[in-house]
């Protein structure tokens, strides 16, 4: 019951569930009104309808993850698999090898964003493209993707890459260049499934093994 109260219902979804709901209804009259005589359809859309609903409220839920910053932690910034570890080159800010670190996020996973570290922003920016299934090779590099870099205190620069897949088709992305941000606030939303990549300097010290599932301001995926 206490987790109960603490979650929420996350700003992303207010239009949506609005427009859901209106448009759950519209069909429930309708059916009503043209199938009046059949019991089994009216009642089918009506549990249907409520599964949907229901569904779609477990999806923007944003249960609250008190997080004490600390600047040795790495923190995933999303709920969801580690489906890569690799040494990888990152084309787009570094230009060199990086370690990268990628987290499957299921439709039933939690889709809000973390900051996994403290520090600036030193690079933000939205690129359309693709809508390959998450976990393609290419979806990190042909995706519609966005990619924030943050530099710690530490003066290490760290890039996190929000990525769409075959169903989510909306990146949200608060980040804003020169921007100070704390390790466990929020980086932005992903709709409806997709993956999160983080790329760390080769040598980074991963705490984490592959497919395991992590959470967002609760698993320590490296150290600084």
């Amino acid at each position: 019951m206490q987790n109960l109260r603490r979650m929420a219902i996350h700003r992303e979804g207010y239009k949506i569930l609005a427009s859901g709901f209106l448009a759950l209804l519209v069909i429930n009259v309708l059916i009503n009104i043209i199938w009046s005589h059949d019991e089994f359809l009216r009642w089918s859309c009506v549990i249907l309808s409520f599964l949907l609903y229901i569904f779609l409220l477990f999806f923007f839920r944003l249960p609250a993850r008190r997080l004490d910053p600390d600047p040795g932690l790495i923190y995933a910034p999303a709920d969801g698999k580690v489906v890569v570890i690799e040494e990888t080159v990152e084309n787009e800010y570094f230009k060199d090898t990086r370690l990268q670190i990628s987290i499957f996020m299921s439709p039933f996973n939690m889709h809000s964003n973390k900051y996994p570290v403290s520090g600036q922003i030193k690079y933000v920016s939205y690129h359309p493209g693709h809508y390959f299934v998450a976990w393609h090779p290419k979806s990190s590099e042909l995706n519609e993707r966005s990619s924030i870099v943050i530099k710690t205190e530490s003066g290490a620069e760290i890039l996190i890459r929000q990525i769409a897949g075959a169903v989510a088709r909306r990146i949200v992305t608060y980040a804003k260049e020169n921007q100070l941000v704390t390790q466990g606030d929020e980086l932005g939303f992903i709709k409806f499934g997709s993956r999160v990549d983080i790329f760390l300097p080769v040598g980074t010290e991963i705490e984490i093994p592959i497919l395991q599932q992590v959470k967002a301001n609760k698993s320590i995926i490296a150290k600084i």
